[in-house]
């Protein structure tokens, strides 16, 4: 993590918490800390198990809702995928493309200049833009090459039976 993104980031969470007289609390600085340590997106469970490697313990709730709050500062992004939720540091980040593999689930964020200048040429009519997600299914390779495995086994298997007859 680059220091000064956390150092940005850890300010601005202490200016929300100032200004709205919430609590500076070291579970929500080493959450956040962790958030913009991953470098890409995560579930509840990888976060929980980060914190563990790392013996910091705290409970489901806490972790929900301070991600929920670093959701509602705009620092973290929520996707909502068929695998379930996964989250992501967002901090000068609004875009986001991501193709995820129908089979497997795998995710992987697609850098496109090409996709983000076509967005930004949209006009929206009394709506400010500040950022997209796009999400493109498919099938990775890996999966593509095991499900065309699968296939030419069935295949064969085939032919197999229909030369017995």
């Amino acid at each position: 993590m680059k220091e000064s993104v956390f150092t940005a980031v850890r300010q601005i969470l202490t200016d929300y918490l100032d200004e709205n007289n919430l609590r500076k609390t070291p579970e929500r600085y080493t959450l956040l800390e962790a958030v913009y340590s991953f470098g890409g997106s995560f579930s509840v469970q990888d976060m929980d198990d980060y914190l563990e490697a790392h013996n910091f313990h705290v409970s489901k709730a806490t972790l929900y809702n301070t991600l929920n709050l670093f959701m509602r500062m705009r620092l973290v992004v929520c996707h909502r995928l068929d695998s379930g939720k996964r989250f992501e540091a967002n901090y000068a980040n609004s875009s986001h493309s991501m193709q995820i593999c129908t089979v497997c689930g795998k995710t992987s964020v697609v850098k496109s200049p090409e996709i983000e200048e076509t967005i930004q040429t949209v006009h929206l009519r009394r709506f400010r833009r500040e950022g997209f997600s796009l999400y493109i299914y498919g099938t990775c390779s890996s999966c593509q090459a095991k499900l065309t495995r699968e296939k030419n086994k069935r295949t064969k298997k085939q032919i197999k039976e229909n030369a017995k007859r």
